[in-house]
């Protein structure tokens, strides 16, 4: 029986045709402080897990399950709406008051050569064009993506320690580094990322690394360096996977992320359902030959959120948009801290944190849900119905979000409207939508993904 997240694969003109509605999914979350740790190579955290002096870089993802939109689907849309402090608060426009550092970075992932598209963000979450910048590779598009051309969340990244921002170049198995400056890209600089079709990044002190989704799969690692990024010795781990050089994009894995103490790397697997993690040495070298295998609790594991004390991961799963609370031992051995929960909707796939909230993006049915973390750290839904802002019709194919470094906003890429939409997170984790973005790649034989913030 094929997964809900099998049946997005359609012929793209059909899909194209027939979007789905967008979806966020919204959670609540609180945490708790955590023990200082040395990490040599990766950093020295704080009682909140962040490196002390040095901040990580931040990505995000999720998905959930198909659903038909018909009358009664709109219907309870609109009943939700009173119920939801969401407003329109103007579209593409300029910004008002933009400081020099606030900025969105929008990944384009042409396939004759990948842009960079910046935007100048105002303090009231307004977004402007700021430019273009080629990364000097070529994008990739995984066989079969119905909106993802990446299938994956973390393929673009800001590390604002270092002032770099990295991106994946997966049709040439290259990742760019550049140098940011307000919002001009410079000294663009290409590395071999280790192996095919890369995906994801992930961001410790000064550490970086790489998750390539082709063939056998792999993570590689790099330390950050002023003049871009340098393979680290002895880091290069395989995943076991058997996949082709570009791989499906049901298959392939989802994303890297470090755990927030540093001590080990995290990778999803969708067609194998495990969640694999790789204890670390001090200098952020695996202290392991193989990857500790766990088996997902929920089906097709996606994307990697972690709450504010470090302690607690969530892991979105797509085959039935659930969200699933795992602790991650210093084994390398989940703990499940809640069994997977429902939102009701289709396709998660990508989840971030914003303050003491969670949102995630649906991009089977283009929706935004919500769910609130207890003290306790228990997951719950927010309201009855799941969505937590209403759907837009112009704001399709909803993929990839990014969080602003002061947590005010939350941006998010739809990859068949060819647009950014951006958030204002109000205090009770409501969304409140203040502009949109237009004229970015549309989704036909690839699409733009990855997204970042600062």
């Amino acid at each position: 029986m094929r997964t809900a997240y099998e049946t997005l694969t359609r012929p793209r003109n059909r899909f194209v045709s027939r979007p789905p509605l967008t979806t966020l999914v919204l959670f609540a979350g609180r945490g708790r402080g955590g023990r200082e740790t040395e990490e040599p190579g990766v950093g020295t955290y704080d009682r909140n897990g962040r490196r002390s002096g040095h901040k990580s870089g931040h990505r995000a993802k999720s998905r959930t399950r198909r659903v038909m939109i018909g009358a009664g689907v709109l219907a309870s849309v609109g009943a939700v709406t009173a119920a939801v402090s969401v407003a329109n608060a103007g579209q593409y426009a300029r910004t008002t008051s933009a400081g020099a550092d606030q900025a969105v970075f929008v990944q384009g992932n042409e396939l004759n050569g990948n842009m960079i598209h910046v935007f100048a963000r105002g303090d009231d979450g307004k977004l402007s064009p700021a430019g273009e910048f080629a990364t000097g590779g070529k994008g990739g598009d995984q066989v079969d993506a119905p909106t993802d051309s990446l299938a994956s969340q973390g393929s673009l990244v800001y590390d604002d320690a270092s002032g770099m921002l990295l991106a994946v170049n997966a049709g040439s198995g290259t990742v760019t580094s550049f140098r940011v400056e307000g919002t001009e890209l410079k000294d663009p600089k290409q590395v071999d990322s280790g192996g095919d079709f890369p995906a994801s990044i992930a961001v410790r002190g000064k550490v970086a690394y790489v998750m390539n989704a082709g063939g056998a799969g792999s993570v590689q690692g790099f330390t950050i360096t002023e003049k871009g990024l340098k393979s680290l010795k002895g880091s290069q781990r395989s995943l076991g996977l058997d996949n082709e050089d570009v791989p499906r994009f049901d298959t392939s894995p989802g994303e890297v992320e470090f755990t927030p103490d540093g001590r080990s790397l995290v990778v999803t697997t969708k067609a194998a359902n495990t969640v694999e993690v790789f204890p670390l040495k001090r200098n952020g070298v695996p202290a392991v030959d193989e990857a500790v295998v766990n088996k997902s609790a929920g089906g097709v594991p996606f994307a990697i959120s972690f709450d504010k004390s470090g302690k607690r991961m969530l892991v979105a799963e797509a085959e039935k948009s659930t969200v699933t609370a795992y602790q991650v031992r210093r084994s390398g051995k989940l703990k499940v801290l809640q069994e997977p929960l429902a939102n009701g909707q289709e396709t998660l796939c990508w989840l971030v944190r914003a303050g003491n909230y969670f949102y995630g993006g649906n991009t089977g049915n283009s929706t935004v849900s919500g769910y609130r973390m207890a003290k306790s750290g228990e997951l719950a839904l927010t309201n009855e119905v799941g969505i937590a802002t209403p759907p837009s019709a112009n704001s399709q194919g909803v993929i990839d979000l990014a969080v602003t470094e002061d947590e005010k906003f939350v941006y998010v890429q739809n990859a068949v409207s060819g647009t950014v939409d951006g958030f204002r997170v109000e205090k009770n984790g409501a969304l409140t939508k203040v502009t949109t973005a237009e004229d970015l790649p549309v989704f036909a034989e690839a699409g733009m993904e990855g997204i970042a913030a600062k």
